[in-house]
């Protein structure tokens, strides 16, 4: 036994059994569990409330297959679509890798990648003819999903590229290059999803050269067929002149608000044009959509349980060719049932919409 001397009062003693196991009425303390890992609670909670455990696996490509989500009209949801696309492939068991084309860099904000001025991106490989591996990452949170950034750097790269040779094609030919080394270090990938700026200039050119289908997000709105008619000539000349295997696969209807008149009209007419392409499920105007890039995260990481993410998780299975479960959970009251061609946002309000 030993002796210790209680503060404040040094004339108050008292007496401390000695902690070094060795006398006999030691009584062994237990060691605390360590606190589960934040991460892997986010990640079961998502599959929990998305129902990921239920559904069947995706059916996997032959070949890896290289998407370019594209639309030379801002504001339509394509980085929305193409990070929460990829998300939703990936937790159904695809490997995707994510390719910021844009210098905007919000595809690498939502997959939480670093994008600062210098991280080693896109710019790299387009004009310095650096290898993709360098540049790609893990999307944290998210197994079987790597990125690769765009930073303010690729903003000059359309004029750095004018001078070089076989412009239109270094995307590609970097692409082709590492997936033979990615399916070495970590199999097969089965998707290519390229976020393409809403421009037509020499990054959507690479990404188009690049891919070999164009994903179309189409918001349900007047201005946006117009914009549709153009893409289509530009997808055409590049099938002509450039990449003769490009096809467009699939429209995805954006931002659809089923309490307006417009919003029906709309995709109505884009599916008698072309009702072979437009998907079925569409994505329903909603501010958690919005909401989650703020938090480095997909619409799926940040709220499972919401319209937006059940929806874009549909549609990464429709565009996967898997089969679609809409059933709600029947543990949750507060959701609100998706079906093919109406769907349906947050709850309605009695005279605003969620923008």
């Amino acid at each position: 036994m030993s002796w210790e001397v209680v503060p404040p009062l040094g004339a108050c003693v008292a007496p401390v059994l000695a902690t070094t196991g060795s006398q006999a009425g030691d009584v062994p303390r237990e060691t605390a569990p360590p606190p589960p890992d934040p991460a892997t609670v986010a990640r079961e909670r998502m599959v929990r409330m998305l129902g990921l455990r239920d559904q069947p696996p995706l059916p996997a490509p032959e070949h890896p297959r290289l998407v370019a989500v594209a639309n030379q009209k801002g504001g339509v949801g394509k980085t929305t679509t193409a990070v929460n696309l990829a998300a939703g492939l990936a937790l159904q068991g695809s490997r995707v890798l994510v390719v910021d084309m844009d210098p905007q860099g919000n595809a690498s904000t939502a997959l939480d990648l670093p994008h600062e001025p210098g991280t080693p991106g896109v710019y790299d490989v387009l004009v310095g003819g650096e290898p993709l591996d360098g540049a790609v990452q893990e999307v944290p949170g998210i197994p079987l999903l790597w990125g690769i950034s765009a930073s303010v750097d690729l903003a000059g790269a359309e004029i750095e590229l004018v001078s070089q040779v076989a412009r239109e094609g270094r995307l590609r030919k970097a692409l082709r290059e590492y997936l033979a080394t990615h399916e070495k270090r970590h199999g097969r990938l089965d998707y290519v999803i390229i976020d393409c700026p809403p421009s037509l200039g020499l990054l959507t050119l690479n990404a188009l050269v690049a891919a070999d289908e164009v994903l179309i997000p189409l918001q349900t709105e007047y201005y946006a067929l117009e914009g549709l008619s153009h893409l289509m000539g530009t997808v055409a000349l590049i099938q002509e002149h450039l990449n003769p295997g490009l096809r467009i696969t699939g429209i995805l209807l954006t931002m659809y608000d089923g309490r307006t008149k417009l919003a029906p009209q709309v995709a109505d007419e884009v599916r008698s044009h072309f009702p072979e392409r437009v998907l079925d499920t569409a994505i329903p105007r909603t501010v958690r959509v919005s909401e989650a890039p703020s938090y480095g995260q997909t619409v799926l990481q940040y709220d499972p349980a919401s319209p937006g993410a059940r929806a874009y998780l549909a549609a990464a299975r429709e565009f996967a060719g898997g089969a679609i479960d809409l059933t709600d959970d029947p543990g949750r009251e507060d959701q609100t049932p998706l079906s093919p061609g109406s769907p349906q946002g947050d709850t309605p309000r009695a005279e605003t919409a969620d923008v």
